[in-house]
């Protein structure tokens, strides 16, 4: 990685960033209280979609000592939608810990910062960078991008010791002053004029004089990145158990994908009605009624990281149901207004709600 290189993109790179940076909520101020909340909600997720969670979060938990002492249920129902909820209950754990440990005021020391729950090397750079003005970079796809576009690098991005060479590369080249800026204009380049999926706005860049990719016309040949490896597809049956205007819900485990969150019950495969009745009977369950979905409400689907799942579902209507399963009965107000119902899950009820709409009109025009 040439340094000398990279040194030169300082001074144009802060000149681009302070005259076309976007107005954000979390670039208002340096606290890094703010900065971290931000960090966190944007990782897998867009801008657009986190600037209402954000503005609401900060409304709701303004310091750390509010975030630190809510309840699960409340801050998973401010997070719902966003998804990946790991986040959400590391943002809590860390809270914490900065509360118990550091009197409720967010620490200054790189290390330190780095050791809260769910802060990677990234979040720490962007935070010691952007609160506190420390030569610390933060390296993420958009970075990526734009160095290997700028030096025609070839490596695998995926790769960490890849990643380490360009933070080691960049924190090299930080200016005396201005250095969250500097973080925060590679992050913007990246995001708005080196942008991913299609041709750079190259027009745009003030990097244009130095980039060898834009030189040579080979923009779209980086960044390079291995083929990820092929989802695993899990078959789920989704149960949706109603007793007087009541709806069933359950935990998850305490591990996994979405692990500690309500979801509504369900099985591994796609169950027929017979295994669905069967299940009722073992359970201890009557029903009025076992209907199936409809047309495209049939199956659903939704993506994990690592995992797909193809849900269908049954809808049924309880006259008789067993107490002593793990369940818990809550009315629509209370799942809608309450309780985080991930989005996998969410999902499932919206349609069952449109399916429902649907044949009651049948049933009222028949």
């Amino acid at each position: 990685m040439n340094i000398s290189q990279l040194k030169k993109i300082v001074i144009p790179l802060l000149e681009w960033y302070h005259d076309n940076s976007r107005k954000l909520p979390w670039r208002e101020n340096k606290d890094p209280y703010r900065i971290w909340v931000s960090e966190i909600m944007l990782q897998q997720t867009r801008v657009e979609a986190v600037i209402p969670y954000y503005e609401r979060f900060m409304a709701r938990f303004p310091t750390v000592e509010q975030l630190a002492a809510c309840t699960d249920e409340e801050l998973f129902k401010l997070w719902e939608g966003l998804g990946y909820y790991t986040r959400a209950s590391n943002l809590k754990k860390a809270a914490q810990v900065i509360s118990t440990c550091y009197q409720g005021q967010f620490p200054t020391q790189y290390n330190q910062i780095l050791g809260l729950p769910g802060i990677g090397v990234y979040t720490a750079g962007a935070i010691a960078s952007i609160a506190f003005e420390q030569a610390k970079a933060a390296v993420d796809g958009n970075v990526l991008r734009v160095i290997t576009r700028l030096t025609k690098d070839s490596h695998d991005i995926t790769d960490g010791k890849f990643r380490d060479k360009v933070t080691n590369a960049l924190e090299d080249s930080y200016p005396q002053t201005q250095r969250g800026d500097f973080t925060q204009s590679l992050m913007e380049l990246g995001a708005v004029v080196c942008v991913p999926n299609g041709m750079p706005r190259c027009s745009s860049c003030p990097l244009n004089g130095f980039c060898e990719a834009y030189h040579s016309q080979t923009q779209l040949l980086y960044p390079v990145k291995k083929k990820k490896s092929v989802r695993k597809i899990e078959q789920k049956t989704v149960l949706i158990l109603s007793f007087q205007n009541k709806i069933a819900l359950r935990k998850r485990e305490e591990k996994g994908v979405l692990s500690g969150m309500w979801e509504l019950p369900n099985q591994e495969g796609t169950w027929t009605r017979e295994q669905v009745c069967q299940w009722l009977a073992e359970k201890g369950f009557v029903a009025n009624e076992v209907k199936e979905p409809s047309g495209r409400r049939k199956q659903l689907k939704h993506i994990f990281t690592h995992i797909e799942w193809h849900m269908t579902y049954w809808m049924i209507s309880c006259n008789t149901i067993n107490i002593d399963q793990d369940l818990m009965w809550v009315t629509k107000g209370q799942l809608e207004h309450k309780i985080a119902l991930p989005t996998a899950f969410k999902k499932i009820y919206q349609a069952a709600l449109e399916e429902n709409d649907v044949y009651k009109r049948i049933q009222e025009s028949s």
